[in-house]
Parts: C-alpha cells; structure tokens; sequence
C-alpha cells in the first residue's frame, strides 16, 4: 500500500487524540472470518437472543456449533492491525478502542483501554445463579460429554467462534450445564436481537467523549450498536475516517476512506501519526 493511499487518514487524524472503533473486518488476518466480506449478505442462521433464551433445541445447536469452532478461535493470534492500534495507544496518540468483536485480540495484542460492546466468548455465565466460567474450561467439559464430536463434526468456521453445522449433525450432542449449580449456560455475549448492557454502553460514550476524532477499522456499520457512535461523532462534528474493504453504512459521515485491509493500513498510519508526533 502506497503512502498516498494512507495520506487522507493520516490529515485526518494528525494531531488529534483518535478513538477507534472496530468490527470483524479488524481480525480476518487473525483466520476469524468476518460478517459481510467477500460479498456475503450477512451472518446464516445467527443465533437470536430470545430463541437461546427460551428454547433448549437453540442453545443444543448454540453449543454443539460453538464446541466445534472454539478450537479455531480460542488460537486466533493478533494481527498487524491490532499490533498498530496498541501501538497508537502507547504512544498517547488513541484514547482506546470500542470493539464489536468478542475475540479478545485487542488485549492480547497489549490495548490497554478496550470497551467490549458484545462482551467476550472467553467467558460463560450461569443464567440462574451468574457464576462465570472460563470457555476454555467449559470446552474441556463439553468434550467430555461428547467423545469424539471435533473428529466427527465438520463445518464452516463463523465469525461468533462458532461453525455453520446442518441441522441433523447436531442430534444427540449433550449440553452441560452450569458446574456450580446445573442451570443454563449462556456465553458472556450479546446475541443478535439482544441488547449492550447499560454501563458498558456508558463506558463506550465516555471513551468517544475524550475523541478528537473517530476511526472505523473493518467494520461495515450495518448493526446499530456501532452504527451510533459514528452518528454521534458526526453530530459533534468530529472527523470521522473509515479503513474497510467493501462499502459501509458510514461512508456519507466520512471524511477519508480507505478501503484496503486493516493489516496493511494501519501500521503505515501508525508509523507516519507517530513520527508526526516525534516531530513535534
């Protein structure tokens, strides 16, 4: 990527304290496929807040899908577009980063200040008496209950750390409740149809109160929990700059767009916002 293609952003933002804001789009050089990329519509078959809540069959399917994924997605490693967004926030030049991703990727490439609007799949909770468990000790135990179920089940691997899995391949797998008390396990995520819960949308706004400018990094814009934040930044007059491949719902508010992957942008932005910096 050529330093006039990045040269837009890099006005942009020069000199102003960025807030970021990402989506799938930031880890599909980390092997998590995203959303809406290469053309897809949109997620198949998501999972839906209320049918996970009220129907034992969803949450059968919810587990036996997320059982075979986990293994793909528990190894994900940051990529050069994380690396980049750390690096900003180390040198004081991003105030942090509102994530729609439930991957943890930000952390483990060392972001300090991450807002996790869906949460994260590294925890379940117990919808009866709230304890939270690591998922990592939860798939040790779902596999326990079903021997053999990574050898023999195949799917597509999905952005939720889940995989696309036909109907008839999950019959019979058992789900497994709650090790302290029995009840129902739900990841520590917000389904589609669900709601962000209210102190971490708090935390979120008060993050994009400390911008000078707003960066959308790979996420097309389409759901509404990120969608607003580019609304309000546009209401407040904050220059908004977008790093997506493929058009997004923001793009009228922006005033620079690169559209190019995260992992070849946003290093060499980072490079230039920080010798700018060091210059100064």
């Amino acid at each position: 990527m050529s330093a006039d293609e990045v040269a837009p952003l890099f006005e942009l933002l020069a000199g102003r304290r960025i807030v970021a804001l990402t989506g799938a789009g930031c880890s599909t050089e980390s092997g998590i496929p995203d959303y809406r990329g290469g053309g897809r519509p949109g997620p198949r078959n998501p999972i839906q807040h209320d049918a996970f809540m009220r129907r034992p069959e969803v949450r059968q399917r919810y587990w036996a899908r997320a059982t075979l994924g986990w293994e793909r997605f528990h190894g994900a490693q940051p990529n050069d577009g994380h690396a980049a967004l750390a690096r900003l926030e180390a040198a004081g030049l991003l105030a942090g980063v509102i994530t729609q991703n439930v991957d943890r990727l930000h952390h483990a490439a060392g972001s300090r200040r991450v807002v996790e609007l869906h949460g994260a799949l590294a925890d379940v909770r117990c919808l009866d008496c709230r304890e939270v468990e690591p998922r990592a000790a939860l798939q040790a135990r779902l596999l326990d209950a079903n021997p053999g179920w990574l050898a023999a089940a195949a799917g597509a691997a999905r952005p939720d750390g889940d995989a696309e899995l036909p109907a008839e391949a999950v019959a019979g797998f058992q789900v497994v409740g709650c090790r302290g008390c029995g009840g129902v396990l739900k990841p520590d995520v917000v389904f589609f149809g669900g709601t962000v819960a209210e102190p971490t949308l708090s935390a979120a706004w008060a993050l994009l109160a400390e911008a000078g400018a707003l960066l959308v990094v790979g996420s097309s814009l389409t759901v509404y929990s990120g969608f607003r934040f580019v609304r309000r930044a546009h209401e407040q007059g904050l220059p908004i700059g977008i790093v997506n491949l493929g058009p997004t719902r923001g793009d009228a508010l922006a005033q620079a767009r690169v559209s190019a992957p995260v992992g070849q942008v946003l290093p060499q932005l980072a490079d230039a916002l920080s010798a700018a910096e060091s210059s100064v």
